[in-house]
């Protein structure tokens, strides 16, 4: 992108001209040869997701030379046995995304917290993630907020921004000081590990996200995100300490709860509860938040 680096004389001499259509004086072939080149010689590892431009919103990255990109993906695997993933990172914090692409299946964003980009965008029936995180400080519970909010508001992705990974400490484990603009670290990882197993215990591809099964108390509200399969299953997480209730509106019949500490991923005993309509759940007291599952019982 730097001119001076450019031997060979192809290509703008405006770094803000690199990812268009036409104003690339020749670069978008070569583009196109390398990025022809990368999916052929990666036909058959099925383990990768191809993201045509990590922050394009910064440096006069174009969407039409990112539709573009995607269609030469397109091209190049049309007959491979197995076609990838391509993803689209698309802003910081929320956007709604129009005219979408078709090869596109992952639709990504950095720093989504407050999870609002799934409520703009679920409709599109794509994956939505949440593939960068930072400047929330160094402690553990930002990002495991972030993460715990985002999935189960109905994301299908997410990966943190991790500062204990650096050269010479590649196991993570490096103590980083407490000016890093972001986190990461063991711990966090383990939680993490507690909320994908959260979600393991659902049949999670039939829930949608709930914003109307929270019947009071706007303060947790507020804190609250509910995946539901209306009647049979609801993951609740709250970020709050408790305890509290939580009086939800979800059709009659019994429930099973479960409560989850996302810090230590401990459960409490299960419990049945019955709802007429509405139920009040009593949560106990945890650190800094909660996880409740419910289970319709059969009948």
């Amino acid at each position: 992108m730097n001119s001076v680096n450019n031997v060979y004389g192809v290509g703008p001499t405006d770094r803000l001209d690199v990812y268009t259509l036409d104003k690339s004086k020749g670069l978008l072939q070569v583009q196109e040869t390398l990025v022809r080149k990368l999916v052929h010689e990666l036909k058959d590892y099925g383990n990768l997701i191809y993201e045509i431009c990590n922050e394009p919103y910064f440096g006069g990255v174009t969407m039409e030379w990112q539709h573009h990109i995607a269609s030469v993906i397109q091209e190049e695997e049309k007959e491979f046995s197995q076609q990838h993933l391509i993803s689209q990172n698309i802003a910081n914090k929320q956007l709604q995304i129009e005219n979408p692409h078709p090869g596109v299946s992952v639709f990504n964003f950095h720093y989504a917290y407050p999870p609002i980009p799934i409520a703009q965008n679920f409709s599109l029936k794509k994956v939505i993630g949440d593939n960068e995180t930072g400047f929330e400080g160094t402690a553990d519970s930002s990002y495991r907020k972030e993460a715990w909010a985002f999935l189960l508001a109905g994301g299908a992705l997410y990966n943190n921004l991790d500062y204990s990974f650096t050269v010479g400490y590649e196991n993570g484990t490096f103590d980083y000081p407490a000016t890093q603009p972001g986190g990461g670290s063991p711990a966090l990882r383990k939680q993490l590990a507690y909320l994908k197993s959260f979600l393991n215990g659902f049949d999670f591809l039939k829930m949608q996200p709930d914003s109307t099964s929270i019947a009071s108390n706007f303060a947790l509200y507020k804190k609250s995100q509910v995946l539901a399969e209306a009647g049979r299953q609801y993951g609740v997480y709250v970020f709050g300490k408790g305890p509290f209730n939580l009086e939800l509106s979800i059709p009659p019949g019994t429930y099973r709860v479960e409560f989850m500490d996302p810090l230590t991923g401990k459960n409490e005993p299960a419990q049945n509860a019955t709802s007429n309509g509405k139920v009040i759940i009593a949560c106990p007291a945890y650190p800094e938040d909660v996880a409740i599952k419910l289970v319709a019982v059969e009948k």
